[in-house]
């Protein structure tokens, strides 16, 4: 597996790539590396640790706080948790069954974590059987998620333009309809939990799988929920 160097996306915060298969499709999944203070580094869904990656992320300060986005991205956390064992390692509850061999230092949601004052607002979306919680980097006014929206564009071969256009996130910012079907518990507690998230500053997207905005997230992300309606 070959990792790409970190680059800069915007301001304190970076991001890198590599290649997955997810349901038989060639696609990509990205961790984000943000800067929080000075010197500190916040991971977010990290990627298998490479000598490279891990080089290129050392370059940019201390490895300080590990970021498990929901219960499925967690895959390789267990690599950084064991190179950097001073870092905080955040998670959703519902990854402690999960991953019995992870030190889990703070769950999802609980108490306010200092170290993000300022910088870095953290949005659970309840009623999400994925238990994702996304953060809103407000130095680069930045959204980061998981699985939340993808922006694969137009993956490569026939299969991956079939499901995609099935699934309803072939070329455009969407969630796809697999997770619509099957995601959620309380679509009223997530479409409370999208209107926290969409009341918050932010122009720029991350995405788990796809390529990132640098701009109109705000308006990307809304449209992409427009199937969950507001209650009236």
């Amino acid at each position: 597996m070959t990792t790409t160097p970190v680059i800069l996306f915007a301001e304190g915060l970076w991001l890198a790539t590599t290649p997955v298969r997810i349901v038989g499709m060639q696609l990509t999944a990205t961790m984000a590396v943000l800067r929080l203070g000075q010197a500190d580094l916040l991971l977010y869904s990290p990627l298998a640790m490479t000598r490279e990656l891990r080089a290129a992320v050392e370059a940019l300060g201390r490895v300080a706080h590990l970021y498990a986005p929901n219960i499925y991205h967690h895959r390789w956390i267990g690599e950084w948790a064991a190179a950097f064992p001073s870092a905080r390692l955040h998670a959703p509850k519902g990854l402690a069954a999960k991953r019995r061999d992870l030190r889990i230092d703070r769950f999802h949601g609980t108490e306010l974590e200092p170290a993000f004052a300022g910088s870095v607002d953290e949005v659970c979306i309840e009623g999400f059987r994925l238990e994702e919680s996304v953060l809103v980097y407000r130095p680069a006014r930045a959204l980061i998620v998981a699985d939340l929206v993808h922006n694969v564009g137009r993956p490569p071969g026939r299969w991956a333009a079939l499901y995609t256009r099935m699934m309803g996130f072939y070329d455009r910012v969407a969630l796809s309809r697999m997770i619509r079907w099957t995601g959620f518990a309380d679509r009223a507690l997530a479409r409370r939990s999208l209107d926290r998230l969409l009341a918050l500053p932010f122009d720029r997207l991350v995405v788990g799988h796809g390529a990132p905005l640098t701009a109109g997230a705000l308006e990307a992300v809304a449209a992409a929920y427009t199937w969950l309606p507001r209650e009236s």
